[in-house]
């Protein structure tokens, strides 16, 4: 009889790991395809690269609902920034759970090592991650299972649990040679890749919760990672870009009603601001505005105020970089 062929549905990031997980399974024969979540928070450039040089079927799942509810809700509490690690992980194994039921999968896999992230992937902290996903049995961790109980995938053979890497511990030396054996040169440092790890943007991510709450259109989550955000008010928060690419999609995002600002004379940032913004705090805005322009300090700029189309002009005279400081959210 012809042996079955099993499959895996791997979790994957794109990263030396999940690209080395995918590798071994497929040396054993296992049918693997790739599946990255993407968020305002990660994104999946890096994992369409990598899968497509793997030569793996790719899916692309949006996260956003389930990583904003997490970031609000975290059971499992949240890192040194705003990261709900475990419970993070542990909805995209759920979620990777339901599409196996529903895509005829055997098993789900990740590229998580046992002991290289000293919080989220301790022992204790995988144990967790897989009995609360509801897939503890069908979870194989390739890279480090042989050090680990078995789970359904091992105990019934589907893979040879002998002729898998056994690796621990934050030494990447032994990925890297077995990354040369598979013939991988391309992938990315083992940095997290996960905004919601970095300080400065939870801060960013923290006021916003504190202050405007979450839109049903979830525009203002999009936005965090562009541009510098200062806080004029409790409900005024204006978006400074800081460079022409920011410029750009800050002027692609704006929402109807929501006021565009920019110095026409002269090359500088776009700003946005909230429709409600009092006549006082627009004099602010364009200040800021006119200070991070290329115009000389203490001399009157002109400033562009566009809503849904209509523009005007008001004079403004750049605001000291000490003032602005205060107002930047990132470094509350």
């Amino acid at each position: 009889m012809k042996k079955k062929q099993y499959k895996a549905l791997s979790l994957f990031s794109g990263g030396l790991d999940s690209q080395l997980a995918v590798c071994v399974l497929l040396e054993q024969g296992i049918r693997v395809e790739a599946i990255t979540y993407r968020s305002p928070f990660f994104g999946t450039a890096k994992a369409e690269a990598a899968a497509k040089a793997l030569g793996v079927k790719h899916h692309i799942i949006d996260f956003t609902e389930d990583i904003l509810e997490q970031v609000q809700n975290p059971a499992h509490g949240l890192g040194k920034a705003m990261n709900p690690c475990i419970d993070c992980h542990t909805h995209m194994i759920m979620r990777a759970g339901e599409l196996l039921e529903k895509w005829g999968f055997d098993f789900i896999a990740t590229g998580e090592v046992l002991a290289q992230r000293p919080m989220s992937q301790n022992k204790r902290s995988l144990d967790v991650v897989a009995r609360c996903s509801k897939y503890e049995d069908l979870l194989l961790r390739p890279l480090c299972a042989a050090l680990i109980p078995p789970t359904k995938p091992v105990r019934e053979g589907w893979v040879d649990v002998d002729k898998l890497p056994a690796f621990s511990g934050r030494n990447r030396s032994p990925q890297i040679e077995l990354a040369e054996k598979f013939g991988l040169k391309d992938y990315p440092a083992p940095a997290g890749g996960c905004l919601l790890t970095e300080k400065r943007f939870g801060n960013k991510l923290k006021d916003l919760l504190d202050h405007e709450g979450l839109d049903a259109d979830r525009a203002n989550v999009w936005r965090l990672p562009t541009g510098r955000h200062l806080r004029l008010s409790d409900n005024i928060k204006i978006i400074v870009g800081t460079d022409q690419a920011d410029n750009e999609l800050l002027e692609e995002k704006v929402q109807s009603g929501e006021l565009l600002i920019s110095c026409p004379d002269v090359s500088g940032p776009t700003c946005i601001a909230p429709g409600s913004i009092s006549e006082e705090l627009l004099q602010t805005a364009a200040a800021i505005c006119a200070r991070y322009a290329k115009t000389p300090a203490g001399e009157p700029v002109n400033v562009g105020i566009t809503q849904d189309g209509k523009t005007r002009i008001i004079s403004a005279i750049p605001l000291p970089a000490e003032e602005i400081e205060k107002m930047m959210v990132a470094t509350r």
